[in-house]
């Protein structure tokens, strides 16, 4: 029960004490017999204490205000002793006063109407403790999905990075494959333009070699031409001589033969 409809209760049910307290006083000396509604005080004073029962078992499951409601109840209770002790008091004064009874049927509607806003008040609680709880289930379930969203996005990002690691990994791995590879097809190019310059100077050496082993062998074919030419000539000089020689000793010979 609120602090300010427990004030106002309290309050009543003083002004209604007064004013019964002041019917007994200018009760008329003629009373006159008049339907007292008892069971209605007993029945909203029931009501009462079955009320502040089950504010007091609603206190109990409630954690978030124990206290509160604990103390909600206490108050109840005293509020209930109170309309009791009003109800019994009504009860003395309703054999003495019409007006005093009329004042505790009207005691007995606003205690009812005090029951029932108690009960709409401890509705009105428990709803709000309900939202409560479905306003803090959605707030940890929107946190939890925004918690997981982060994390995905994380993962995301770290998952990106590593493979932005490893494509630079490979494309640096490629990058220093194919400048191996350029470099070892420049060595073997330079190696084999080399092998080819020594093969071209070999060459050039051997036909080089075999052009001066031809032009001495023509050389050693004209000298041994030149000689035998020489030769030739040279015998046939001496054949002519000799040939010469025996004509003459032939011509000296017939001259001789002929003189004689």
């Amino acid at each position: 029960m609120p602090k300010k409809a427990k004030y106002k209760a309290k309050s009543k049910a003083k002004l209604n004490i007064k004013k019964s307290k002041k019917g007994r006083r200018a009760a008329p000396p003629k009373r006159r017999k008049v339907a007292v509604s008892i069971p209605a005080l007993e029945a909203a004073a029931t009501e009462a204490a079955d009320f502040a029962a089950k504010h007091e078992a609603a206190a109990a499951e409630s954690k978030g205000a124990a206290e509160q409601r604990r103390s909600d109840t206490d108050a109840a209770r005293q509020e209930v002793a109170k309309l009791e002790a009003a109800a019994k008091m009504a009860k003395r004064d309703a054999a003495k006063s019409a007006a005093a009874v009329k004042e505790a049927n009207n005691r007995a509607a606003k205690l009812d109407a005090l029951a029932k806003k108690a009960r709409r008040e401890a509705t009105g609680r428990e709803a709000a403790a309900e939202r409560a709880r479905r306003a803090a289930a959605e707030k940890a379930r929107r946190e939890a999905a925004q918690q997981a969203k982060r994390e995905a996005a994380e993962k995301a990002r770290l998952e990106a990075i590593e493979r932005a690691k490893r494509k630079a990994a490979e494309k640096a791995e490629r990058d220093a494959a194919r400048k191996a590879e350029r470099e070892a097809a420049r060595q073997a190019k330079r190696e084999a333009a080399e092998k080819a310059k020594i093969e071209a100077a070999e060459r050039a050496q051997r036909e080089a070699a075999e052009k001066a082993e031809r032009e001495a062998a023509r050389k050693v074919e004209r000298e041994a031409a030149k000689k035998a030419k020489r030769e030739v000539v040279r015998i046939a000089k001496i054949e002519a001589a000799t040939e010469a020689k025996r004509q003459a000793a032939e011509k000296v010979e017939a001259e001789r033969t002929s003189s004689s």
